[in-house]
């Protein structure tokens, strides 16, 4: 029997981790054994170490996107069959890129129908982006950041909004009319990944339909460029100590302490998420949205130790990042909770160069 490979698209913050851990639980309870890809411009990804935490083989892509690094995505498909006999493998490609019917769907469909079963390109969206831009507005990003966003929703074969749990049912009836009515050949579902609602109806779809790739979208590869240049990227994994430390009070101050500092610069954040594991427990919390709403869940307790690992993106030059980013750190340490940094990558994309792209639908 084939796996079915379900690629996950959607700008940065739209919960598409949440979703691929929830999805990973679910189908594990139904008896589905489940891989999961992860995939960065840069290593030290906080996705990586929240989903080992499910019970699944989970493969990294890093130091490109999948469309730039078609083997890679192939090796990350054959790390996990090699690793474990999987039924669904759910992929997660860089929440800054589009084009991916053409140029992994389309790949996929001529190359591997054989060995994989393709499911329908699924992008995630979160609710307040996506009305603003449906309201013909750039939901506080660089209009060439939200052209990207536009794109990926134009591609998509099941738009998924999500976060319904935020929304009233009226304004999700709305926003669910007024998407299928901007992109017609979609199906558009509203889900909450964080508690499960309307889950079971997307999982059933994306894992019975047959309808995969069906259109293209005409990408402006300059405009495309420009938006992901525009954003800078930080990853980090940080060794930190403190006597008797609360981790969980520290990860909400950071994070409040970042939001901050965004908000007073006035620029778009796409997502900070961080992980602070200390021991076989973490605390993991993130900054999304237009709104930059601080979500934290899990708890870390309190100890001597603990590792963090921390990925921030927003719409700066990366020098700026990560001086904020290491002031922040410090801030919150003050002089009880000192921080040696194992690792930190911060960079700006370089232009999208797919190893394939194809023109036309692959039947």
């Amino acid at each position: 029997m084939k796996a079915k490979i379900i690629l996950v698209g959607g700008f940065l913050g739209a919960g598409k981790t949440t979703l691929l851990w929830e999805s990973a639980r679910k189908l594990g309870r139904a008896g589905k054994q489940v891989g999961l890809i992860t995939n960065d411009q840069a290593s030290e990804l906080v996705d990586t170490v929240f989903l080992e935490h499910t019970d699944t083989v989970v493969s990294e892509v890093s130091g490109s996107c999948f469309c730039c690094n078609f083997p890679g995505f192939i090796d990350a498909i054959a790390h996990i069959t090699a690793k474990k006999a999987v039924d669904v493998i759910i992929a997660e490609p860089v929440g800054s890129c589009t084009d991916l019917s053409a140029t992994i769907l389309q790949p996929l469909k001529d190359k591997f129908a054989d060995k994989l079963s393709i499911a329908p390109l699924s992008v995630l969206a979160d609710p307040e982006q996506l009305a603003n831009v449906l309201d013909g507005k750039t939901a506080g990003l660089h209009k060439s950041a939200a052209y990207i966003l536009r794109k990926q929703l134009e591609e998509a074969d099941l738009i998924v909004i999500n976060k319904a749990d935020l929304l009233k049912p009226e304004a999700i009836a709305t926003l669910q009319k007024r998407t299928t009515e901007e992109w017609p050949r979609a199906k558009v579902y509203a889900i909450s990944a964080k508690n499960g609602e309307g889950l079971d109806s997307w999982l059933n779809d994306v894992l019975q339909s047959t309808e995969v790739g069906t259109h293209l979208a005409e990408v402006d590869y300059d405009i495309y460029a420009e938006g992901e240049a525009v954003l800078g990227w930080l990853n980090t994994t940080v060794k930190l100590q403190g006597e008797s430390a609360n981790w969980d009070a520290y990860a909400e101050s950071l994070l409040n302490g970042l939001r901050n500092r965004f908000e007073t610069v006035k620029t778009a954040v796409g997502h900070v998420k961080l992980l602070v594991k200390s021991n076989d427990s973490f605390v993991i919390g993130n900054i999304t949205g237009p709104s930059n709403f601080v979500n934290i869940r899990g708890a870390a307790g309190k100890d001597n130790q603990a590792i963090m690992t921390l990925n921030a993106r927003a719409q700066m030059e990366p020098d700026l990042l990560k001086a904020i980013v290491l002031e922040e750190i410090s801030k919150v340490g003050g002089a009880n909770i000192s921080a040696d940094f194992v690792a930190l990558k911060c960079l700006q994309p370089g232009r999208p160069n797919p190893t394939y792209r194809y023109d036309h639908i692959v039947g």
